[in-house]
């Protein structure tokens, strides 16, 4: 009886701060950090750009030797798995189509024609990138039914999309906003090559920016090869600047371009290649992933470059 006493006193005395322990540790466990961050505020919410993705073409060739496309990432892999999302250019479909492009003469019709095979999707996802643009000019290379797989493939391997891809498009359809830890993020996108009412798009950015707390624009614009961007396409980033956009993101030129400040906000006109097989010239082989880390807080931003090169067996490497 004196035993089951102790025992009883025990579990009268202590059980409750056992419980409680337990449950405070789950509660970290589970959510981790998640809520970490909702609650400490001087945690950064740090994303990384790349531009633009091609798995088509000399790309996919190599994969099938090799067997798989994660070598193209193995010097910055370290670089994405540090960050809470990675976001790029996908130029083309992902669709269970042969492709048309691989091994055919460079300035042919189908050598600008793409699609990437359903397992590009996963290696996205593992790689981290699980935001993906579909703005561009060679999204629609398969027609509807092509822009359609892209988006279950995605889908099943959850790496979202967004992107201006019809004219009567709604802007919630073409958009995708992030949650981080209640920090919202709009992620919106130009695309030069579908036509835009740039009036009523720059009125719903001014509109969602009272409902979120920062505005990312991705742009797919510009001239390709061009190392500088033209004065129409400045003038175009200032107005997404002064509609509420807080950095701007640009691709299509294929080459790095110039980057600047306006109205306390970063423009970077193209980040240029990323995945792609143009090894023509030093310019369209070499790229620039940016990451971003944002302050919570005061929405402040600390940028760091990462100078890439694309080679022809072994993948994205760094340059320094």
């Amino acid at each position: 009886m004196q035993s089951n006493k102790g025992i009883s006193k025990f579990l009268v005395y202590f059980l409750p701060f056992l419980i409680l322990a337990l449950a405070l540790f789950n509660f970290r466990g589970v959510f981790g950090e998640t809520l970490l961050t909702k609650f400490t505020k001087s945690n950064p919410i740090k994303i990384v750009f790349t531009g633009d993705i091609n798995f088509d073409r000399y790309v996919r060739r190599q994969a099938l030797k090799k067997g798989n496309y994660n070598y193209i990432f193995d010097q910055v892999r370290d670089i994405f798995n540090s960050a809470d999302l990675v976001v790029s250019n996908l130029e083309g479909s992902i669709t269970k189509y042969n492709s048309i492009s691989m091994g055919t003469e460079i300035g042919s019709k189908n050598n600008y024609i793409f699609t990437f095979p359903p397992e590009t999707a996963p290696v996205l996802y593992n790689e981290n990138i699980r935001l993906v643009n579909l703005g561009n000019n060679h999204i629609f290379n398969f027609g509807s039914k092509g822009v359609q797989q892209t988006k279950v493939f995605l889908g099943e391997n959850k790496v979202n999309y967004f992107g201006h891809l019809a004219v009567n498009q709604s802007f919630a359809d073409e958009t995708y906003v992030g949650d981080f830890a209640g920090f919202r993020i709009l992620f919106v996108n130009y695309n030069q090559f579908i036509k835009t009412d740039l009036d009523k798009l720059l009125v719903s950015i001014k509109a969602e920016k009272e409902n979120v707390d920062f505005v990312i624009l991705y742009a797919h614009w510009g001239s390709e090869y061009q190392p500088v961007a033209n004065q129409t396409i400045q003038a175009l980033a200032h107005k997404f600047i002064d509609a509420g956009v807080d950095l701007i993101i640009g691709s299509h030129p294929h080459v790095v371009q110039q980057s600047e400040i306006y109205q306390g906000k970063k423009i970077y006109y193209s980040l240029g290649n990323f995945i792609f097989d143009q090894y023509f010239s030093d310019a369209t082989r070499e790229g620039l992933v940016v990451g971003v880390e944002i302050n919570p807080d005061n929405k402040e931003t600390i940028f760091k470059e990462y100078k890439t090169h694309i080679e022809f067996d072994s993948g994205v490497t760094l340059i320094e």
